[in-house]
């Protein structure tokens, strides 16, 4: 009899295990990943790549999110086409050079599997130099060391742009660094730099940080110059006066959207939760950087380059913003 009753309970506790197994398994296979691809820390993408991460985490069920630093822009979306990443900042030019597949720009093939998600908030060209470099316009680049951002982002895009329609090129330049925001202050502090082109929005922490080490001179771009880049993506923008410590005046120069855009293998249900979820949530992205605060759901699919992921499609529909 205790044979009985011990080879009964073993069973209990086989069968027991096997269920607690089958269920954990089941858990483990609900769980959806969201790694949102960002950009250098010392940016705006990171902040609210991060912000965006813990939004996600929170609010929808099942799903471990991450933010990952990237060269931002052109690298993101490479890495959502290969399927490493489900969401991702971008700037509007490389987003449109990537789905035609510009080879120019780094993209030797049709992006195809983008999809929309949400147009953001505009990037202005930040042309910074340092009082000492005798620079005051863009004319007076040329002979000059200069970063234009890491290579093949969306920054360096946007600097060969301006720079070919003010007639320059990298060639006028004496130097010509390829990078990071924060890497390229340091320079600049260390006086290994003459200026830095930054493509950011307003209030980036690296010329916040640049501004109050050193004097500065943010560098116009003229309407003119905004006009003959021939991309409607670029608009005449201003930097209003004391963005930045020592910036006393309105600077004008270029602004262009940023989007944050997801892939065709993204579920519909995640592409969906996640738009509602930042819209849900969208105080706490704006209380993760300034530039933020320009996010408004009326203007989520205004611009778009890419088709709208079915997903953030189904979530416009509901709020009224697609009929």
């Amino acid at each position: 009899m205790k044979k009985l009753r011990a080879f009964t309970t073993a069973c209990a506790l086989v069968v027991a295990s096997s269920a607690a197994l089958i269920t954990g398994t089941a858990v483990a296979q609900q769980q959806q990943f969201i790694n949102v691809l960002t950009g250098g820390q010392s940016g705006v993408y990171y902040p609210l790549g991060v912000a965006l991460s813990q939004i996600f985490a929170k609010d929808i069920p099942n799903v471990r999110s991450t933010a990952q630093v990237t060269r931002a822009s052109a690298e993101n979306l490479n890495l959502l086409q290969a399927g490493r990443g489900e969401l991702a900042l971008t700037l509007a030019d490389a987003l449109s050079d990537a789905w035609k597949g510009n080879a120019e720009a780094g993209f030797a093939n049709k992006l195809d599997k983008l999809r929309g998600l949400s147009a953001t908030y505009n990037n202005y060209i930040q042309i910074v130099a340092s009082e000492d470099s005798g620079i005051k316009t863009l004319a007076d680049l040329k002979g000059k060391r200069v970063s234009v951002g890491a290579a093949k982002s969306g920054t360096e895009l946007n600097a060969r742009a301006i720079l070919k329609a003010a007639g320059l090129s990298y060639g006028d330049l004496a130097k010509v660094e390829y990078l990071p925001f924060g890497e390229s202050v340091e320079l600049m502090k260390n006086r290994q730099l003459d200026a830095t082109l930054q493509s950011a929005g307003l209030g980036v922490a690296s010329i916040r940080d640049l501004s109050t080490a050193v004097k500065i001179v943010v560098v116009s771009v003229p309407a003119d110059v905004v006009t003959k880049v021939g991309d409607p993506a670029y608009q005449p923008a201003v930097i209003p006066a004391n963005t930045y410590t020592g910036q006393t005046v309105d600077i004008p120069t270029a602004a262009i959207p940023n989007f944050l855009v997801t892939h065709s293998g993204v579920s519909d249900d995640v592409a969906y939760r996640m738009a509602k979820a930042m819209y849900d949530n969208i105080d706490t992205l704006y209380a993760a950087h300034n530039a933020a605060k320009s996010i408004k759901r009326d203007n989520a699919i205004k611009g778009m380059p890419v088709p709208l992921h079915p997903g953030a499609e189904r979530y416009y529909k509901e709020v009224g913003l697609i009929k």
